[in-house]
């Protein structure tokens, strides 16, 4: 019998034994067992998805230790101000702004950017008030449909993130009845204000938008645009239709002239020589032609023009093509616009705010061009437009001047713009027509 010796351990084989046996069990049977894990692809993200997880990053980016809430803090470029400085008026650090211009940097060149610019960012403060804010977002655009946002990580770094919408080309078809203004309805009804203010002018030829037009009245509006996937408009194209009371208008360009124009269904041109007023929108007839009770004199006197209630800064446009002949103060017109037209014609515009761009003595005019703005100079007591009308020198009623129209097509013409008509007709009973391009959302560099 082996003699006992306490300076040595006991080998105790069994527990070992099984140790081993179990474990080599186990792996067995985990090796019949177990099937690796199979995660289903992740769907391709929209750009509006993308943008919607972009803001919910921002919300949920978590509070930094010492920190607050991050706030949403709107950003615009100043004249002469870098973007490294003006991410420092959010409160965060030099090394931060420097930091987040350098990450933009690496895709889009900074000194592109103008003064004017926005751009969001989410800021958190510090606790108690003491040190810098810290960036967790910043989202800025860099194109028609085309956006930067940067957020933070986890662990501090921060993400850059390029962003393209896909843009549909549609020709949009709006029909609506009016309610309030044409102006306005059409504003709300998704039209632009470049074919807005096109419908507009080309209504004022054939209507007196304060005196014909009713809430009843229906309107059509076809016209092409750009949109994005979130359904902001990145380019506003031509008006191509237009119809109110029955009237209709179609945009042909004829052969060999500068610019397109509008036409009836049988090819015959829309322009007036006139237009029935020189506002367009946001007004209503305060004082006719005729003998009134003069508002700050109290005396009954003759008022040669007709008065246009309508706020201060309200576009004045020019009613046809003329040349300026005056744009001074006069007396209690205040400040003073007229403008001398064909066939003996000249109008005059009193209590103006302002002029519009480049207008002078001598500068030629179109229709349609925005020559002033209303306001309230002069004996005036609020803000309205006092329009005149002089034939061979002498005051006339504004309206009871009558308006001539073009020429009607005929030949080559007639027959391109009959099959212009029959495309937008086409168009018109589809609803409208989309031709989408082709989108892509791509991570940046960094």
């Amino acid at each position: 019998m082996a003699q006992f010796d306490p300076r040595r351990q006991p080998m105790r084989l069994a527990p070992h034994v099984f140790t081993a046996a179990a474990a080599v069990c186990v792996a067995l049977l985990a090796g019949r067992v177990y099937q690796p894990a199979r995660a289903d692809e992740a769907p391709v993200l929209t750009a509006e998805q993308m943008a919607a997880l972009e803001v919910s990053a921002f919300a949920s980016a978590g509070t930094p230790a010492g920190l607050t809430a991050p706030e949403a803090i709107p950003v615009q470029i100043r004249r002469g101000e870098t973007f490294e400085q003006a991410v420092r008026r959010t409160g965060i650090g030099a090394d931060e702004a420097r930091a987040v211009a350098a990450t933009i940097a690496g895709v889009f060149d900074l000194s592109e950017l103008r003064a004017g610019l926005k751009f969001e960012t989410a800021i958190s403060q510090p606790r108690g008030g003491r040190g810098d804010a810290r960036l967790i977002g910043l989202t800025m655009r860099t194109g028609p449909a085309t956006q930067l946002t940067v957020s933070r990580t986890f662990d501090g770094a921060l993400r850059l993130r390029s962003l393209e919408e896909r843009v549909t080309h549609e020709t949009v078809v709006l029909k609506a009845d009016v309610s309030g203004s044409l102006y306005a309805t059409a504003q709300r009804m998704g039209s632009t204000p470049k074919v807005t203010r096109r419908a507009v002018q080309l209504f004022s030829g054939k209507f007196d938008l304060d005196r014909d037009i009713r809430a009843s009245d229906d309107f059509v509006l076809v016209f092409d645009r750009s949109v994005t996937e979130s359904g902001r408009t990145v380019e506003s194209g031509e008006l191509l239709y237009a119809e109110l009371k029955g009237q209709a208008f179609y945009r042909f360009k004829p052969a060999g002239a500068s610019e397109a124009q509008y036409f009836d269904a049988s090819g015959k041109n829309m322009r007036s020589s006139f237009m029935r007023t020189p506002l367009d929108r946001g007004f209503r007839v305060s004082s006719s032609y005729g003998f009134r009770r003069h508002p700050i004199s109290g005396y009954q006197r003759m008022h040669q023009g007709i008065d246009f209630a309508a706020g201060t800064g309200t576009p004045v446009l020019a009613p046809a093509d003329g040349v300026v002949v005056e744009a001074r103060r006069w007396g209690g017109y205040g400040n003073w616009l007229r403008i001398r037209h064909s066939n003996g014609l000249e109008t005059g515009y009193g209590h103006l705010s302002r002029y519009g761009s480049g207008i002078r003595a001598g500068q030629r005019v179109r229709q349609g061009q925005v020559v002033a703005y209303v306001g309230s100079t002069g004996a005036s007591t609020g803000p309205h437009l006092h329009y005149e009308i002089w034939r061979g020198g002498q005051r006339i009623n504004p309206s009871g001047v009558r308006t001539e129209e073009g020429t009607i097509l005929a030949g080559a013409d007639l027959a391109a713009f009959r099959a212009e008509k029959a495309r937008i007709d086409r168009v018109i009973a589809a609803g409208g027509e989309r031709r989408a391009a082709p989108s892509t959302l791509r991570p940046a560099q960094g």
